[in-house]
């Protein structure tokens, strides 16, 4: 696999969240596409101007997908991802506290998970 693509409404301003959470570097910018690695995997962002966020758990607008991250300890992932910008989700499907729902920037759901990975729906 040679990328991710994310859809969003401003590449940079995306790709920079998402560079704060994994550690990663831009390594290419322009205005309509912006690429992210750490040297092997590739995580890109391309400007939708009719880009409209996913509604999770609801089916109107879905999220069609969704990143996992593993942590190491849940609260400091947590407190990290809310520094660079992202916000908790109201909806917490996890019983066991094994993971949690975030959406970036943009309204992307993502999960911070500890052992096997979430499934949000």
């Amino acid at each position: 696999m040679r990328s991710v693509v994310l859809d969003c409404p401003d590449p940079k301003i995306l790709a920079d969240f998402y560079g704060a959470v994994l550690g990663w570097e831009v390594s290419s910018v322009e205005d309509d596409w912006v690429v992210l690695t750490d040297g092997r995997s590739r995580l890109c962002f391309q400007l939708a101007e009719d880009y409209r966020p996913p509604r999770w758990p609801g089916a109107e607008i879905p999220q069609q997908f969704h990143l996992d991250f593993t942590v190491d300890d849940m609260d400091e992932g947590e407190a990290a991802v809310l520094a660079a910008g992202a916000t908790k989700h109201a909806h917490q499907p996890s019983e066991d506290d094994s993971f949690r729902v975030f959406l970036d920037p943009v309204g992307h759901p993502f999960c911070l998970c500890v052992g096997e990975p979430s499934r949000t729906g």
